[in-house]
């Protein structure tokens, strides 16, 4: 019994690391972040909302029904048959009970530019909600890919403290014997510390990414996982153009949808002045010995005269919110090709950049410290001008860190402004 109270807490504890130590890629997060993210649970709400009341765009206006006394006299009296006129005639009784329905008939033309009208309802909603994933996409991305710069910074911290711990140790035994001075011993040990900072900073920084990413996907703040540190620089084309950009974006493609409407829109109060017809019977149920008749009654609506006056201005307004949507996507289109051309020249800058530092930078400081450190280890040389060596290469791989950190930032941003779904 005591060996399987011993083992359940080992399952556990075996089953919590495995959670812990899942690895989620970039594709794994988009897609729980497609699948769970409520403001496109609620998109997905507002377009079935749409599509449904859509279903009802052909339904016909409720039928009337009405009874009632039909040329009835006050004089009860007058409604029996018997009564006598000043001619000394026998009446057949005065007044019915009338019963009567009506039903107009719908427009058919106002019926289907009615139907066109509502069922491009949700298309908005539809690109609205692809521009939403877009800009939740960019922001996942960015995330992670300072989650990647982060990692790579904490493995050069993790080298560079063992270097820094020779330093400090070898530094320790040539002053037992008397063989180096102290100034550069303080410096590394001051910049081990620096590290142990820098190392505690960059571990929230990845709490903080892993929350942020968290709540992108929907799940529990405290559900630890880790990401895959490979990651990939694009190569962008410049041979793009506005129409491209155009067709890729979903809030522009919003913006067409809504010309769309409001086209469909002009239709539908164009069809309003048209006429609708109706019939009308009406059935009386006479008193006494008068005999029972009805009334069989042709209607029809004609919009005239000031009776169009709001439909006309409904047509003229919507002419001009046309016209306001397509300044407004000129705009968007205009700054969005803008901005793709800047962060492309910047992204060229930056990738050259970062290849001189690993072609170039980096490998030459590495084999200056490394030279350093053999003529350090030879007697030839002094552990500051080591410590000058390692403090020069420390900072230019955290330089270099940077510099592709904003270049994978810009990526992501680019990526957003072109919605690649690459």
């Amino acid at each position: 019994m005591s060996k399987n109270k011993n083992i359940i807490p080992l399952v556990l504890l075996l089953n919590i690391t495995t959670v812990k130590a899942q690895t989620l890629t970039l594709d794994n997060i988009l897609s729980n972040i497609q699948r769970n993210h409520p403001t496109l649970k609620m998109y997905n709400a507002d377009i079935r909302s749409m599509d449904e009341a859509a279903k009802g765009a052909r339904s016909w206006m409720p039928p009337e029904f009405g009874a009632g006394f039909f040329m009835t006299p006050y004089n009860t009296k007058m409604w029996k048959a018997g009564m006598k006129d000043m001619d000394g005639n026998q009446q057949p009784g005065m007044g019915s009970f009338m019963l009567s329905a009506q039903q107009m008939f719908p427009n058919k033309q106002r019926q289907n530019a009615e139907a066109k009208y509502m069922e491009a309802m949700s298309s908005v909603e539809k690109e609205r909600k692809n521009a939403t994933i877009n800009d939740l996409y960019a922001e996942a991305k960015k995330n992670y890919y300072e989650w990647i710069v982060i990692e790579k910074k904490l493995n050069v911290i993790a080298e560079n403290e063992k270097v820094l711990n020779f330093m400090i140790k070898n530094a320790e035994i040539r002053y037992r014997n008397g063989m180096d001075k102290l100034s550069a011993y303080y410096k590394a040990k001051a910049s081990l510390g620096n590290l142990e900072t820098m190392k505690v900073m960059l571990q929230s920084d990845i709490i903080n990414k892993r929350i942020a990413l968290n709540t992108l996907m929907n799940r529990s703040k405290a559900d630890s996982f880790n990401i895959d540190t490979a990651y990939t620089i694009k190569e962008y084309s410049t041979s793009f153009d506005t129409s491209s950009i155009a067709g890729a974006r979903s809030d522009i493609r919003a913006i067409d949808r809504n010309i769309q409407i409001t086209s469909l829109q002009q239709d539908l109060e164009r069809a309003k002045l048209k006429p609708e017809f109706g019939i009308k019977y009406d059935h009386m149920i006479a008193w006494a010995k008068q005999p029972w008749q009805f009334s069989l009654m042709a209607m029809v609506k004609v919009p005239i005269g000031r009776s169009t006056l709001m439909n006309k201005a409904n047509i003229e307004s919507l002419k001009w919110k046309a016209q306001s949507f397509s300044e407004q996507r000129q705009m968007i289109l205009n700054e969005a090709t803008g901005m793709a051309y800047t962060m492309i020249n910047e992204i060229n800058s930056r990738r050259k950049q970062i290849k001189l530092y690993e072609i170039n930078i980096i490998p030459a400081l590495r084999n200056n410290y490394k030279s350093m450190q053999l003529a350090y280890e030879q007697n030839t040389e002094e552990l500051f001008m080591l410590f000058d060596a390692w403090e020069t290469l420390n900072m230019t791989q955290l330089e270099y860190l940077n510099q592709l950190q904003q270049l994978l930032l810009l990526q992501a941003e680019l990526d957003r402004i072109l919605e690649s779904k690459q």
